[in-house]
């Protein structure tokens, strides 16, 4: 693989990953605000600014490294602060503030299934190979991709993801607490999932056999909406 090469294979991804953690983080501020807490907008994080929102190991250099592996590429950004006793229902209002993120990422895939329909439309069905328009329309479909996975890759239902907020909200108080806990193990959490239960186990891979097969289904539901099928 030469620079020109992995410059563009980055290029293409990582610019579609940030945008789309970037709203799914300040959907999770925006929601919080509207139920009471004005945390993330007074420290600043109610922007779309990417620099007040990139982590630099999950926002940067971990998507660069999949992409050059041609992994699946996924990443964080730092958490938008919420502080649950602001909230008028905490625990109501917590699950929303979760599904927020998700929410988000799935209207932002809807946009981009429309968009492609209507430049796919334009070109008679043909996308464009090269030059800018190529180089928008990959950065597009890899903006439809990114954002169904970071949505249903944070639904799985374990802290430190937007579902285990949204199964804490569900469970009876004392049970939430204790499962409140397991949000401490946050990265080790995700490194087992990701890396360490794959290895062991190749049959028990949550991405491979529970989180792509969701991705993949959604967006061919998504683009059958916006008219033509993957």
């Amino acid at each position: 693989m030469n620079a020109s090469s992995l410059a563009y294979d980055i290029a293409v991804w990582l610019i579609p990953l940030i945008v789309a953690i970037v709203f799914h983080e300040v959907a999770h501020g925006w929601v919080a605000r509207a139920f009471g807490d004005p945390t993330a907008q007074r420290l600043g994080r109610l922007t779309l600014n990417p620099v007040r929102h990139v982590d630099p190991v999950g926002t940067v250099v971990l998507p660069m490294m999949l992409a050059i592996a041609h992994a699946p590429v996924f990443g964080w950004a730092k958490p938008v602060p919420v502080v649950a006793s602001r909230l008028r229902n905490p625990r109501r209002d917590m699950m929303l503030v979760a599904l927020a993120g998700p929410a988000t990422n799935l209207l932002l895939a809807l946009l981009a299934a429309l968009t492609l329909g209507a430049v796919f439309g334009l070109t008679g069905g043909e996308p464009p190979a090269s030059g800018a328009a190529g180089f928008a329309v990959a950065n597009l479909f890899n903006f439809l991709m990114i954002n169904i996975f970071l949505a249903v890759f944070n639904l799985i239902p374990l802290p430190p993801f937007d579902g285990g907020h949204v199964v804490e909200g569900l469970l009876p108080r004392a049970a939430a607490r204790q499962y409140a806990k397991l949000g401490r193990f946050g990265f080790p959490l995700l490194l087992g999932l990701l890396v360490v239960v794959p290895m062991l186990w190749p049959g028990a891979n949550i991405v491979a056999r529970v989180v792509s097969p969701i991705v993949a289904w959604i967006a061919a539901s998504l683009l059958g909406v916006a008219g033509f099928a993957l």
